[in-house]
């Protein structure tokens, strides 16, 4: 089963639309989405949750059509963490495992409270003197304390430093260990999605321009740094993208439409998606 499909979905808001998105995420994988400010991450996010309605298309969650009946049990199994923490201001730690017990079925009150512990999140402070990052760390808390199925999240590590975000990413990571388990994550920072990540997808003005396994992507795509003159001899079917540096060119390229002889250098996660972007 896909823990995730959507099947030529569009949405339209004013001048932004997206168009015609197919997505499928593998049950038991991580899936990093990917794109600039404005490309629709979030918006897909929203789609997927039915918190913003489809104008065509199809979407399934863990197996089930979002617009379905059956869909509002689903949600018990679905742990989402969006960019931003939302929780009344006054609230602290106890009072949010307090909320949560009677928010989910399969609330856990022990793991909860290990999660705020190991994120060093005080459970007497109140929510607005946390910090960003905190409030994110308590956000993560919780979608991982219900026995989520599937966890979605937005931008989930925005905000915290590299020890931290490298700790949560460690758990995100042993969450898919455990059967029938799967990961959608945006993030801005391509690094920590070439760590654990087994999909990528990048979304652009809407669109859909890459989905491929990760370590595919080595394979598919390489970059030339060549001579005006040599970089002009390139099939053109061979060429993703250009920089121009002055005196050489650097050239994402598709490695099956180049000889085995070429200079081909690998491409990292961030390479590629720039010149994906970007073009010639």
């Amino acid at each position: 089963m896909n823990a995730i499909e959507m099947k030529h979905v569009s949405k339209t808001y004013g001048s932004f639309a997206i168009k015609d998105l197919n997505l499928t995420l593998p049950e038991g994988c991580i899936m990093g989405l990917v794109g600039e400010n404005g490309a629709g991450k979030s918006t897909t996010i929203r789609l997927l949750m039915h918190s913003v309605t489809k104008e065509a298309g199809e979407i399934k969650v863990l197996g089930v059509d979002n617009t379905s009946k059956e869909f509002l049990g689903v949600r018990e199994d679905v742990g989402v963490v969006l960019d931003e923490a939302y929780f009344p201001e006054v609230l602290n730690g106890w009072d949010v495992n307090k909320i949560m017990k009677h928010t989910y079925k399969n609330w856990e009150e022990e793991t909860f409270f290990r999660y705020l512990d190991q994120f060093h999140v005080e459970r007497q402070k109140k929510f607005k003197d946390y910090s960003k990052g905190m409030k994110m760390k308590l956000a993560i808390a919780v979608a991982l304390s219900h026995k989520a199925k599937l966890l979605i999240l937005d931008e989930a590590t925005g905000g915290l430093d590299p020890i931290v975000r490298d700790e949560i990413l460690d758990i995100f990571n042993e969450f898919t260990r455990e059967e029938g388990h799967s990961v959608l994550i945006s993030s801005h920072i391509v690094s920590d999605l070439e760590k654990i990540c087994d999909y990528v997808a990048f979304l652009h003005k809407g669109e859909i321009i890459l989905h491929e396994e990760k370590d595919r992507l080595q394979e598919i795509y390489g970059i030339l740094r060549l001579g005006k003159r040599e970089a002009e001899e390139i099939p053109e079917e061979a060429v993703v993208g250009v920089r121009d540096n002055g005196y050489f060119k650097e050239i994402l390229v598709k490695r099956e439409f180049l000889p085995e002889n070429y200079p081909i250098e690998r491409a990292g996660m961030e390479d590629i998606i720039l010149y994906l972007a970007k073009g010639e």
